[in-house]
């Protein structure tokens, strides 16, 4: 299974209001970069990933799964832009900041400390238990 990280502002879209769309979830719409766009093209059902409240906050909030592979993305104009689709799996008992990711030694190779600017990167499976431990989330409960 892979692992992933999807960023978005606040005031854009926000952890509750990825909540509030409940089990059917939402189009994880407006990517505009070639390889965010295919990270998600390779995207299964199923497959885990954390969301970042980016700009304000910028900390590790919630976990999110995949319920529909890629996909046309509904607010795009041109066909070359595809979407998954996210539903909430569970909010992080305590957000994990970007400042405490960057200060772990074992996240040094993390795309997040690295490239910052990727609004969706893949995690590795090592660097996904770190931030739940950190966060103090088990995800075999969820």
């Amino acid at each position: 299974m892979a692992y992933w990280l999807y960023k978005s502002e606040p005031s854009s879209w926000s952890w509750e209001e990825q909540v509030a769309a409940g089990a059917a979830g939402t189009e994880w719409t407006g990517v505009r970069n070639y390889q965010a766009r295919n990270f998600m093209r390779t995207m299964q059902v199923g497959e885990r990933g954390f969301f970042y409240h980016s700009n304000e906050g910028k900390a590790v909030v919630g976990v999110v799964e995949v319920i529909a592979a890629a996909h046309p993305d509904s607010s795009a104009d041109d066909p070359r832009w595809e979407c998954v689709d996210l539903k909430a799996v569970a909010p992080l008992p305590r957000a994990v900041t970007l400042d405490e990711i960057k200060a772990e030694p074992r996240l040094k190779d993390m795309v997040l400390v690295n490239n910052s600017r990727l609004s969706v990167q893949p995690v590795a499976e090592a660097e996904f238990a770190v931030i739940c431990a950190l966060a103090g989330w088990d995800p075999a409960s969820a």
